[in-house]
């Protein structure tokens, strides 16, 4: 949960936050509206250029400035990484990936912005590379960690400790893969 100064000096509102974002620019949470499947998925199927986010937090990755908004629209192409931090159920890659059952690779992955960080974690192998038949846009990546971002800023720190990450394949730069 998050709380929102009220106007006039009133008491803070919580906030109930169910998503994550990370862009170029900011760490994003809040929650999209009428979600009626996995985020993953959703990310995937997404055929509109914004995704409207309600009782958003936006944490500037530079200056840690934050700014709290009734709502906000996120172009999608600007995701470099997502996580439902409210689940009901587990995500379907990310369940194959903790069965045993699909080979999977630990990677470093680089993302080479204005804010330059990485990602590691394990993924299904080859995961970050297109291929033919499935188009996906996205990987999950179990156990992430970021490194490159100020994480002790108390904002930032939610990228800390996730069980997993929705990664954009063509966000990243360099991908250094300890299983080829």
């Amino acid at each position: 949960m998050n709380e929102r100064p009220e106007p006039r000096g009133a008491a803070a509102t919580p906030v109930f936050v169910e998503d994550l974002f990370l862009t170029d620019v900011f760490l994003i949470k809040g929650r999209l509206p009428n979600k009626n499947k996995r985020l993953s998925n959703l990310l995937e199927d997404y055929t509109r250029t914004f995704l409207p986010v309600h009782d958003a937090t936006l944490v500037s990755l530079r200056s840690h400035e934050v700014i709290r908004t009734p709502s906000v629209m996120v172009n999608v192409g600007e995701v470099i990484l997502a996580h439902e931090l409210v689940e009901v159920a587990g995500d379907e890659a990310q369940r194959r990936l903790a069965s045993g059952s699909v080979k999977t690779s630990r990677i470093r992955a680089f993302y080479n912005g204005i804010v330059q960080f990485e990602i590691a974690g394990l993924i299904e192998s080859g995961a970050y590379e297109s291929q033919p038949v499935v188009n996906r846009k996205y990987f999950v990546m179990q156990k992430p960690v970021v490194r490159g971002l100020d994480l002790e800023q108390p904002e930032l720190g939610l990228l800390q400790g996730l069980d997993y990450a929705i990664v954009r394949k063509d966000r990243m730069a360099y991908v250094y893969d300890f299983g080829t």
